[in-house]
C-alpha cells in the first residue's frame, strides 16, 4: 500500500503533481480535509489490494480543518498506516509571476498582495515542510521534469527509486543568485569572451566559445575537480536519500563561460550514466 499525502505552496505545481500521480495509476482525491483522512486510510487500507495507491492533495484551502492535519497523521501513525509526505515549493518570486499569469487570488490573501499570501502561507507551513518525506522544488522546473521527477519517486522499480535527479542550470550573477541551488559554482575566474568583440554576440553553447575557453589549462583543471568531487558526492548524496541535486554554475551575465561549463559537466555526468536535466536559465537575456 502507498500512500502519499501531496501538500505545499499554493502555485506550486500540486495539481499538476496529482495529475501525474494519477496517470501513474494513483487513486487521487483532491483537498481532503484532514480529519477525514484517518478514515479514508482505514478504508484502502482495508480494501484487500482493490486500492493500493493512493494520493491525497491536502493543504490551505482547507482553511480552519488544515489545523487538525497532525493530529490525524498522528491517528495513522498510531494506526499502523504508514504515509510519505510529497512537499511542492517554489521561490516567492516564481509564485508571484504564477499568481499574475492566472489572475487567481491566492487562498491566504483574499484582500491584498500576494507576496503578503505566499509569505503568511509559507510560514504556517513551515513544520510541515521539515516533516515532509521529499521535497520538490519547481522554481526552474518544466512540467516534464516535474513528472520525471515524480515518476522516479514513485517507481517500484528499486534501482529507479535510488536514482538521484540532477539538475545542472547555468546563470548570471547580474541577475540574481539561483535561489535553489544545493551547489553554486561561481565560475568568473575563466576568461571572459564578452570582452573580445568577436566573441561577445555569442553563446556558451557555440563551439566558437568552447574552443576558445578551453584554450585555458584552469579550464580543464576545474572540469576535473569538480567531476571528482560530484563522483565522491552523488553515491553519498543517493545512500543519505536525497532525491534531487540542483548544480548552480554562475558566471556575470549566464551567457558565455556559466553554460559552456554548465554544459560540460552535464555531459560527464551523463556519461557516468546519471540522470541529468539541463537549463540556462539567462542565456536569452545577452541583448
Amino acid at each position: 500500500m502507498r500512500f502519499i499525502i501531496v501538500t505545499g505552496l499554493s502555485g506550486a505545481g500540486k495539481t499538476l503533481a496529482s495529475h501525474y500521480l494519477e496517470d501513474m495509476g494513483f487513486f487521487c482525491i483532491d483537498n481532503l480535509p484532514p480529519k477525514l483522512m484517518p478514515k479514508f486510510a482505514e478504508l484502502c487500507y482495508q480494501s484487500e489490494g482493490k486500492i493500493d495507491q493512493v494520493a491525497v492533495v491536502v493543504d490551505i484551502r482547507g482553511g480552519g480543518f488544515f489545523d487538525d492535519l497532525f493530529d490525524c497523521l498522528d491517528i495513522m501513525q498510531e494506526s499502523g498506516y504508514p504515509y510519505e509526505i510529497l512537499y511542492l515549493d517554489a521561490s516567492d518570486d516564481v509564485l508571484v509571476r504564477r499568481y499574475k499569469e492566472s489572475r487567481r487570488i491566492h487562498p491566504m490573501m483574499k484582500e491584498g498582495r500576494v507576496i503578503e499570501g505566499i509569505q503568511l502561507e509559507r510560514e504556517r507551513l513551515k513544520k510541515l515542510r521539515q516533516k515532509s518525506t521529499n521535497i520538490i522544488d519547481t522554481s526552474n522546473l518544466q512540467p516534464k521534469q516535474l513528472k520525471e521527477i515524480i515518476g522516479e519517486l514513485v517507481s517500484d522499480n528499486e534501482s529507479s527509486q535510488k536514482k538521484l535527479i540532477i539538475s545542472v542550470i547555468s546563470f548570471g550573477f547580474k541577475y540574481g543568485m539561483l535561489m535553489d541551488g544545493d551547489m553554486i559554482f561561481d565560475v568568473r575566474f575563466l576568461a571572459n569572451p564578452f570582452y573580445i568583440e568577436e566573441l561577445k554576440e555569442h553563446t556558451g553553447k557555440e563551439p566558437v566559445i568552447k574552443e576558445y575557453l578551453s584554450m585555458f589549462p584552469e579550464t580543464q583543471t576545474f572540469l576535473n575537480k569538480l567531476e571528482d568531487m560530484l563522483e565522491f558526492l552523488i553515491p553519498n548524496y543517493i545512500k543519505e536519500g536525497k532525491n534531487q541535486l540542483v548544480i548552480g554554475i554562475g558566471c556575470t551575465g549566464g551567457v558565455h563561460r556559466s553554460v559552456t561549463i554548465a554544459d560540460a559537466i552535464a555531459n560527464k555526468l551523463k556519461e557516468h550514466g546519471h540522470h541529468v536535466t539541463q537549463e540556462h536559465r539567462d542565456i536569452h537575456k545577452k541583448r
